[in-house]
């Protein structure tokens, strides 16, 4: 426990913050699946608790010790990591299966295999895999019943929403890899040769993009605020103050426009306790929504197979 929460603290301020909202049981769990994401994540990129990114020389041998030391966690057998010993107890107690975490260990094999997405379903697609099935297990982690797809279909849009803007705000960061996760269509669009799009020449058709990838995480966005009517209110909470809190990052690089990359999108302390408050009382009124509706059928689905 104490290695998930400094893994938190210091990957990511605003979950940290928002996770501060569960009740102290869903709290912990939510750090150990939050410890493993991260460490996973690091092993692939060749982060330290999600800084630095760098190019790794040896993606599928760091594929492979994801996969090994994973399958040992939910097999019940200690690694000596305790980011993925954490996550074996936390999936045995909340019921994540091996099918859902095949589907985040998917996302790092797209990028060990230098995958690029050429449609926006393929963008999707990736989203789903690296952050929309954590939705998924998170909900799991609240006490979400595996068999309520309307809910987890909520979840799973969270995840995009959150990643959809990550992209949007690492387009520059993301260049310094060799790595593009704006549909190949987008670009011949726009006229940006694959690879050339962070040329200043390029800057307002890049921002163009942005904007656009701005909106669709608005979407997810709202779709996944109508799944906090499901959960327990302090989950809601939680959620809910999440979901401001990343969504301004995607809001903030539409609104910089060219300049969205001259520095790193962040919010501030004061923003994040803004929206812990703006929550509360959304958590509040979503105890008056009801039942969760199936989502709308525009939005792309995740894999149905996944549970």
């Amino acid at each position: 426990m104490v290695h998930a929460r400094n893994s938190i603290a210091r990957g990511s301020k605003s979950f940290a913050m928002a996770s501060k909202l569960f009740d102290p049981a869903t709290r912990e769990r939510a750090w150990l699946l939050y410890a493993w994401c991260r460490a996973c994540d690091d092993l692939a990129d060749g982060q330290d608790m999600g800084h630095g990114m760098t190019i790794v020389r040896n993606p599928q041998e760091r594929l492979t010790q994801i996969r090994e030391r994973t399958t040992m966690a939910l097999a019940g057998r200690q690694t000596g990591d305790p980011a993925f010993d954490g996550f074996g107890l936390v999936a045995r107690e909340c019921g994540i299966s091996p099918a859902l975490t095949n589907d985040l260990i998917e996302g790092f094999a797209l990028d060990a295999a230098d995958w690029r997405p050429r449609t926006e379903g393929d963008l999707y697609r990736y989203c789903y895999h690296v952050a929309g099935v954590v939705g998924v297990m998170m909900a799991l982690v609240m006490g979400v019943p595996a068999e309520d797809d309307a809910t987890l279909d909520r979840a799973a849009d969270l995840g995009l929403a959150f990643q959809l803007a990550n992209v949007a705000r690492d387009i520059c960061e993301d260049d310094t890899v060799g790595r593009c996760y704006l549909p190949v269509e987008w670009l011949v669009e726009m006229d940006m040769p694959p690879g050339e799009h962070m040329r200043p020449f390029y800057r307002k058709r890049l921002a163009v993009l942005a904007r656009r990838l701005a909106t669709r995480a608005a979407d997810y966005e709202a779709s996944a605020r109508v799944g906090a009517a499901a959960l327990p209110f302090r989950s809601a909470w939680a959620v809910l103050a999440a979901a401001g809190i990343y969504g301004d990052i995607a809001r903030t690089v539409a609104a910089r426009g060219e300049r969205a990359w001259d520095r790193r999108v962040v919010t501030t302390r004061a923003e994040k306790l803004g929206w812990v408050a703006r929550a509360f009382g959304q958590a509040v009124a979503s105890r008056r929504a009801g039942t969760v509706k199936p989502r709308p059928s525009d939005l792309w689905k995740r894999p149905g197979n996944s549970l």
